[in-house]
Formats: C-alpha cells, structure tokens, sequence
C-alpha cells in the first residue's frame, strides 16, 4: 500500500476510550435481566441475527478480502469492523424505522457482551485465515490479553454499570438517556471529523482506497442481516431490527483497538474511520425509507373448523 502518514495526537485515545464507554453505558441503561431471558424465551428472532453477526458476516468479509485480494492493510481494517458488535445507534434506528425494537435491544445485549470474547477472537482467526493478512499478524504486534482486557473495560464495566444504575434508578435513566445518546453520537462525529480534518490532503489523496470497499461492505453487513431474517420467515418488523443490527457496526471500538495495537495501521484506520461516517448516512437512509412504510403484519393461520360446525 501507498505511505499514509496520519497524524494522531495519543493522548486523544483516552478521550475516545471515554466517549465509547459513555455511548456504552447510555445503551445499557434501559437493560435489564429480562431483556436477556427474552431471548431464552422467543430466541428464534435474536439468534438468527447473532449468527448473522458474528459468524456470517466475518466469515463472508474474509472471503470477500480473499477472493478480490484486497490490500491487506485495508482487509485487515474491514476483518476488524466486521468483528465487532453492533453500533450503539442500532437501537434507536430501529424504533425510527419501526421495527422490533424488543429484538434489537436483546440482541444488542447479548452482542455487546459476546463481544468482549467474541471480537478479538473473530479478529485473529479470520485475519489468520486471509492469506494476504496473515502475514501482518506477525509483523503487528498484539497481545491478545491485553486486547481482551481492553474491550471489556470499554464494553463489559460501562455495560454493567449502565445496568445497574437504570435498576436502581429508573426515573434517573430516563431522564438522562436521550441526552447521553445525543451527546455521544455529537461527541463521536466530532471526534471522527477532527481526524479527517487533520489529516484531510492523505484521506483525499487516498479516497479512492477505502470509500468504494466501505460502502460495499456496509451493503454486505446490511444485505446479510436482511436475507438472513428473510429467509428465516421471520416478520418484516424482525427483518428490520435485524439487517439494523448488523449493519451498524461499533465502529468506535474499532477505532479504540487500532488505535491501542496498531497505531501505524493507516489502512486500517481508514477504514475504520470512514465506517463511523458511512453507516450512519444508511442506517439513517434506511430507517427513514422504512418509517414512512408500516411493516406488513404476519399472518398467523388459523386451524379449519370440522364440516357443519359453527
């Protein structure tokens, strides 16, 4: 790949460790106990859309990077969104575009859980499996502890907390939780902003490396959410809530692992950054068309009465 020589101020990453701690702990705190158990009790919906996210996706971004031998810093960027959970925005899409918001909550709480485990190992597997990336691995030094500890300070600690103080005190959460998910999505475009304006003549300069495999792979996370809850039967106020969920990656912590572990990895910081931009343009497009277009109601068969009864 072409030199990128990104400037990054490093003190900066404690800032974006709290703003996605802050975003975390704002989605969590209309959580509760239940929203896991719903799962257990109608987990068809959730399911579907938690393979779609952590097996389907990265499983098929690897392919993809393989087949089309994508430059292998930029592939490497992509397995890494690819291995993260869903975006804290996820959410609140799904409420604009009226679908299951129960389904996008519980599979936001599971997802941001797994992820603590999840992500990092999806990460080094898939970039294993990608010959073209494989042999940055060796060249990149990554603790995979270190990067385990990581995503659970940023994900599990602001998760557990944001629970219990939603719990403990509801009026509280309400009254803070629109402004908390205001504030972090300002905050975290702001954030995003300062780094292209930084670095604006190398981001233009390389446009043409990242903007084309950003937007097909987002189509490809929103395309496989979609047809995995299609053709699962599932109802369009589910497919909705699913192809948000995993069309919205957590962007955000890619960026945090990036710029933790690989803070030369330009190519990957591209990728990363323009994701943070880019899916909320869609998931924003897309629940939009959506709200204007009530789900059709699933159609629940009803058993035939025996001849000559009424």
């Amino acid at each position: 790949m072409e030199t990128v020589n990104i400037q990054f101020d490093p003190s900066s990453l404690v800032l974006l460790n709290l703003i996605l701690a802050v975003m975390m702990f704002g989605v969590s705190l209309e959580l509760r106990a239940d929203d896991f158990k719903s799962i257990l009790r109608s987990p068809k919906a959730p399911a579907i859309g938690l393979i779609a996210q952590f097996i389907l996706l990265p499983a098929l971004t690897c392919l993809g990077c393989w087949a089309f031998n994508v430059e292998p810093m930029l592939a490497l960027g992509m397995a890494l969104v690819a291995a993260c959970p869903g975006g804290s925005f996820s959410n609140i899409m799904t409420w604009m575009a009226r679908g299951n918001v129960a389904v996008s909550v519980s599979m936001t709480a599971v997802s941001s859980v797994a992820a603590s485990v999840l992500t990092p190992i999806n990460f080094g597997l898939y970039a294993w499996l990608n010959p073209h990336t494989r042999p940055l691995l060796t060249e990149i030094s990554m603790d995979p502890l270190s990067l385990l500890l990581m995503v659970l300070m940023v994900l599990g600690l602001p998760l557990l907390v944001g629970m219990y103080v939603g719990k403990r005190y509801p009026g509280l959460s309400k009254r803070i939780e629109k402004p908390l998910r205001i504030f972090a999505l300002l905050v975290m475009l702001s954030f995003v902003g300062l780094a292209f304006g930084k670095n604006y003549a190398q981001f233009i300069a390389h446009f043409h490396l990242f903007f084309w495999l950003v937007v097909i792979h987002n189509a490809l996370a929103l395309s496989t959410g979609y047809l995995s809850a299609r053709l699962s039967g599932l109802p369009a106020a589910d497919r909705r809530a699913i192809t948000l969920e995993v069309g919205i990656q957590n962007s955000a912590l890619g960026l945090v692992i990036i710029f933790t572990f690989f803070p030369q990895a330009t190519g990957m910081l591209l990728i990363a950054a323009f994701w943070g931009c880019w899916h909320l343009v869609t998931g924003l497009s897309l629940a939009f068309f959506w709200s204007r277009r009530p789900p059709t109601p699933s159609i629940t068969l009803q058993p035939l009465s025996p001849i000559g009864e009424k």
